[in-house]
């Protein structure tokens, strides 16, 4: 297509990203990521007691992906379910699993985030196509004695929804004579999406400290959905924060979605840059729209 990896980069700061084989689907890459995430706990699939899945990218409607995942890691009846908020999906997985050990319906969940929205552009639309990687990252919560999870907010605009849209493929029978699915594309304006995402999560992340009664200067880093270098630059500078408090994988993975935030976290703990009681602001936002932030002690 016409574009060059110039343009690319000072647009997106995307360098490199990953695109899934046919055979690795979501729950493929889903059951990687957990395993890794498992082993990082130092639990046994035994001790999981519920799977949440975020994706928008999984293989059937049913079963759903986290029962997939929970199958081919040999977890035995757990609470098992997907979760649909696009780009946002983690954010929305997290705060049900911290809902579910709050209320004592589970010890450990296990959240996975999981997309290959590559496979979802048209290949000749390069506002989308350059953007999107696929990739899985995991985490697991756990019961403690004292406060993990600070504060959590999400929220959604969607009168906003046409702005950035992946409509379902229709099935034959519902196709008008001629019609085609060549339009079941992801869609995006960017522009619009841009303006409105700064905006957004720069407030998210101010109402969730000052919910947690925190100031921004406590904030040890932010671990912000991959969509644009440009996005997360711009929010960093609303808030005063220095980049190095910054984790940024995008350059490397591209935007993966529901695996962004996931895929962040894991490689800022594994780096050795994110510490035991370090304040992390986990946020995302996505399509619907749809966002959400979890201030998180680890």
């Amino acid at each position: 297509m016409e574009t060059s990896d110039t343009w690319i980069v000072e647009r997106t700061g995307i360098h490199e990203r990953r695109i899934a084989a046919p055979y690795e689907t979501a729950a493929f890459m889903g059951t990687k990521a957990a395993a890794q995430a498992l082993e990082a706990a130092g639990l046994e699939p035994s001790s999981i007691d519920a799977v949440i899945c975020a994706t928008t990218s999984g293989q059937n409607a049913f079963p759903s992906t986290a029962c997939e995942i929970a199958l081919a890691l040999g977890i035995k009846a757990p609470i098992a379910f997907d979760v649909a908020a696009a780009c946002a999906g983690f954010s929305y997985a997290y705060s049900l699993a911290h809902n579910m050990i709050l209320c004592g319906q589970a010890q450990h969940v296990l959240i996975v985030g999981v997309d290959s929205l590559s496979h979802a552009c048209a290949n000749t639309d390069r506002t989308t196509i350059i953007l999107f990687g696929d990739g899985a990252g995991a985490c697991v919560l756990g019961a403690s004695e004292e406060p993990g999870t600070l504060a959590i907010k999400l929220s959604s605009d969607p009168s906003r929804g046409d702005l950035l849209k992946l409509p379902f493929p229709k099935r034959g029978q519902d196709l008008a004579p001629g019609e085609t699915n060549d339009g079941a594309y992801l869609y995006m304006k960017g522009n619009d999406v841009f303006k409105h995402a700064v905006t957004i999560l720069a407030s998210l992340v101010k109402d969730t400290l000052q919910e947690a009664g925190m100031s921004e200067d406590e904030l040890d880093f932010l671990v912000p959905h991959q969509a644009n270098l440009r996005i997360i630059t711009a929010t960093a500078r609303k808030l005063k924060l220095d980049m190095s408090q910054v984790i940024v994988t995008l350059d490397k993975q591209g935007n993966t979605s529901a695996a962004s935030v996931p895929l962040a976290l894991d490689e800022g703990i594994r780096q050795g840059r994110i510490q035991r009681g370090h304040n992390l602001l986990l946020e995302s936002f996505g399509g619907g729209f749809v966002w959400g932030g979890a201030l998180v002690r680890y």
